[in-house]
């Protein structure tokens, strides 16, 4: 039977267009689903829209469209998106299917059969941007952490969640398990806040319509982070057999900006439910432009699909992955994008595949020569050809921790091997000093290349693809450049 592995990302909610910011969370996971896959893992990879809510209600009456009308419509946007962007998701999930709206009752029923549940008044202060409520001393001056936008006082009847029930149970699982929550310091940030008595939760709203109704109250609809959660039970059909093959979660791939509502909300929902935890959950940080977050109203936004059309999808996938720590944020400019493509991607992986194209072509008119049985045999050759195979573990580790820059640089560390590899042995000297060794150089280049185009497939899948088709036949096939360098 094989190993299952379920990634998830957060889903987005599509009030907006989607911007860069969107797509590095999807293409970090999609590197780690195809790994596995690699490694014979059975992957349930899910991404999808949270599409209910205040936000999306108003934005809906703005563009003069009813709100399934605009969801059905921005939702595209996205699911269009991770397309270009080669994104191997398994399932695309959207909190207005059926299905979805099913789970959510299901697990509200049993929270509610729990006594978890009960009907209260909230007085607090709340943020439209990001559909959360918070404490005053959660603000920045009068403004919303994240969006930097004023919060609305709100007071209202509602249904609470008993959250604080199970801060102690919560907080015994993260310090007993020091890689549910990484990076460390953001593990630590949660700490820090749950030092204060944990709030219950506000899981109603009655002002918004637009949303999943409360099955013992039909006057209010679902809070939308509750319903938005309850999408990695829904994506595999929970309670139903798929549930039981993939759950729990092997990780939630998360911005820093929501960890809360997963690391605490989600995973106290989860306590009540009695069922296991996700075994890890990432965050990451952001892109910034300017030093500050992507957002319309900042006017900063960088739309991924001109990127990609200008520079090609697996330029934008490599420059993302390799610029910036995935835990960190990494501020976006065209400056640092043309330099790291010209330097790594044209003079390195694009010059080496067209070098190596080019002396087959010039010194065996574009057909690998058979080596002969003595040279194939020889200890020295197999040790050349089998060189970068011993990245395999290091690169997989790195890929394992999410630390893509890092595996990313291995593999330009064999690039860099490669071109040292010809430098020092000069085929051009060889075709007339030495011919049979010309073989074996140019024999163990391209085993380089497919071993390269290999340790590539998860991040750069089509142009790992490309590669491969280039060298896997004895005629070697000329192609245009990878990637054409920006003057």
């Amino acid at each position: 039977m094989k190993k299952t592995f379920f990634i998830s990302t957060a889903i987005d909610y599509p009030s907006e267009k989607p911007h860069l910011g969107h797509a590095l969370e999807k293409i970090q996971a999609d590197v780690l689903a195809r790994h596995k896959r690699i490694q014979r893992f059975e992957v349930h990879f899910s991404i999808g829209t949270d599409e209910h809510g205040l936000k999306i209600q108003k934005r809906a009456q703005e563009k003069g469209k009813l709100p399934q009308e605009f969801v059905d419509e921005m939702s595209k946007y996205f699911k269009d998106l991770w397309k270009i962007f080669n994104i191997s998701n398994d399932d695309f999930i959207r909190t207005t299917e059926k299905r979805h709206e099913k789970t959510v009752i299901n697990v509200f029923k049993k929270i509610y059969e729990k006594s978890d549940i009960y009907k209260g008044k909230y007085k607090g202060l709340y943020c439209v941007d990001c559909e959360t409520y918070y404490l005053a001393k959660d603000l920045k001056g009068d403004l919303c952490p994240v969006h930097h936008q004023p919060v609305k006082a709100l007071e209202e009847d509602t249904y609470f969640f008993k959250m604080g029930k199970y801060q102690k149970q919560l907080l015994k699982h993260i310090k007993n398990n020091e890689n549910f929550i990484v990076p460390k310091g953001r593990r630590n940030e949660i700490l820090n806040r749950l030092k204060e008595p944990l709030q219950d939760l506000s899981i109603s709203r009655e002002a918004v319509e637009w949303g999943i109704p409360l099955p013992i109250d039909k006057k209010f609809t679902f809070f939308v982070w509750v319903d938005a959660l309850t999408n990695y039970l829904s994506t595999i059909n929970y309670p139903h057999k798929e549930f039981k093959k993939f759950w729990p979660a092997d990780i939630h791939i998360i911005g820093k900006d929501i960890l809360w509502h997963h690391a605490v909300i989600w995973v106290s929902l989860l306590l009540s439910l009695e069922l296991p935890l996700p075994k890890k959950i990432f965050a990451h940080g952001f892109i910034t432009a300017g030093g500050q977050k992507m957002s319309k109203s900042l006017g900063n936004v960088i739309d991924p699909r001109e990127l990609v059309k200008k520079y090609g999808v697996d330029a934008v996938r490599y420059f993302l992955l390799r610029e910036f720590s995935s835990v960190e944020d990494g501020d976006f400019t065209y400056e640092k994008f043309e330099a790291r493509y010209n330097a790594d991607l044209a003079n390195g992986l694009g010059n080496l595949v067209q070098r190596t194209i080019g002396m087959i072509d010039k010194y065996f008119s574009g057909q690998m020569p058979w080596l002969d049985i003595e040279l194939k045999k020889s200890a020295k050759a197999k040790k050349e050809s089998k060189k970068p195979l011993k990245n395999i573990s290091k690169i997989g580790k790195k890929i394992d921790e999410l630390k893509f820059d890092e595996a990313l640089k291995e593999i330009w560390q064999l690039i860099a091997s490669a071109d040292i590899y010809i430098n020092e042995n000069k085929p051009w000297l060889l075709v007339k000093e030495n011919p049979k060794k010309l073989e074996k150089v140019l024999s163990n280049l391209r085993n380089y290349l497919l071993d390269i185009a290999w340790f590539l497939t998860p991040f750069m899948p089509e142009t790992a693809k490309s590669i491969k088709e280039v060298f896997e036949g004895r005629k070697i096939k000329s192609i245009s450049p990878l990637f054409p360098r920006i003057s």
